[in-house]
């Protein structure tokens, strides 16, 4: 009975298996739909090979969409307007498209392959963006997880960011990936800073590039970044400040303030980060700093579950229950949120609850 299981399965795998080989040699022999058009913005046309996804067609004409992912369908950042031509929706597609966005002909562009002539719209400040040549100049332990990596601009030699946008970071082949691929991180430096980008890269489990910082890249080394991206920036108007970030989502935080810091902004602003135990902390002698150049900023770090031999005075508790204790009326607020999913959803629900307007919540989810 257990050997007709086994042989079972293994006739089962083995058919699976060569359906997708033919669907591969299909897609790539018969599917062959020659060249087709791309026209963008009504105003200037591509002519690509056909069958290829819509984000690297674009990418080789040196047109680039945010994705930080990298093009595996695992992030839903890329997505472009295809007003013709775009058939029916792919199941890859669907789980990160609203009513709103399907209404709107909104594609994932990393999945969307461009089969027969296309027409779509793209946000023209993506026409401004580049790719640099970048180097290595420096690698810093900021935490046990947690590297800071400056990269020199070589070619062009200068950027111009807003404070609190990303870049897209492209780790080559190696082990764990046989192709290039990008992954999408949130600059550190000062907008002031145009020679450099600063970025903080926190280590994830078998994670492709952050596995290569932190195990395989060196100083000196050649490095491709394209960018700016991002509509997480500060808004110009009178609000008090809240900022609430944990991990690497420091990075746009500390950009942020630092532009504050050197255009002399006199809003009000405080700054919650959570971290699990002191070890997790960083950077409390710049924030320090930043709290004397700054005249009405405050930081307030918090501890979820500080170790005894932490000796922690400081705020204890997840960082929603510090927030809820130490902001009490937002209603003339806005607040900038930066970590993972969970956090920030509990962090929204804790806004809302003080009165923070929905529409003054901004937030960059990693």
């Amino acid at each position: 009975m257990v050997v007709t299981l086994i042989v079972s399965v293994a006739i089962i795998t083995a058919i699976a298996t060569l359906l997708a080989l033919l669907l591969v040699i299909a897609d790539a022999t018969v599917g062959n739909y020659g060249d087709v058009s791309i026209t963008i913005n009504n105003e200037r046309e591509l002519i690509v090979p056909g069958g290829q996804p819509l984000l690297s067609l674009l990418v080789s004409e040196g047109i680039f969409i945010p994705s930080a992912c990298g093009g595996r369908g695992s992030c839903g950042l890329c997505k472009v307007q295809v007003v013709e031509g775009g058939g029916a929706y792919l199941p890859t597609e669907l789980p990160w498209m609203s009513p709103e966005e399907i209404a709107n002909q909104m594609r994932l562009s990393c999945q969307f392959k461009v089969k027969n002539p296309i027409k779509i719209i793209i946000p023209e400040e993506l026409f401004l963006v580049k790719e640099f040549t970048t180097q290595v100049e420096k690698i810093v332990d900021l935490t046990h997880d947690i590297k800071e990596v400056t990269l020199k601009l070589i070619d062009p030699p200068i950027i111009e960011p807003k404070a609190g946008q990303f870049v897209q970071f492209q780790v080559p082949e190696y082990a764990l990936s046989d192709e290039s691929v990008y992954r999408a991180y949130s600059m550190a430096s000062s907008p002031s800073n145009q020679n450099h980008v600063e970025l903080q890269i926190r280590l994830v489990p078998h994670g492709i590039c952050t596995t290569y910082v932190h195990e395989h890249l060196k100083v000196g080394e050649t490095i491709m970044i394209n960018g700016p991206y991002g509509e997480f920036y500060l808004r110009d108007n009178d609000r008090d400040l809240i900022f609430i970030a944990g991990g690497s989502g420091m990075a746009p935080i500390k950009a942020i303030l630092l532009d504050m810091a050197e255009r002399g902004d006199k809003r009000r602003a405080t700054y919650f980060f959570g971290a699990r135990t002191r070890k997790d902390l960083f950077l409390l002698d710049e924030m320090k700093e930043l709290e004397g150049r700054l005249e009405n900023f405050t930081f307030i770090p918090a501890l979820s579950e500080p170790a005894a031999e932490d000796k922690w005075e400081g705020e204890v508790g997840l960082i929603t229950e510090v927030v809820r204790r130490r902001a009490t009326n937002g209603q003339n607020s806005e607040a900038y949120l930066c970590g993972s999913p969970g956090m920030i959803d509990a962090c929204i629900a804790v806004l809302h609850d003080i009165g923070v307007a929905e529409d003054a919540v901004y937030y960059d989810k990693f």
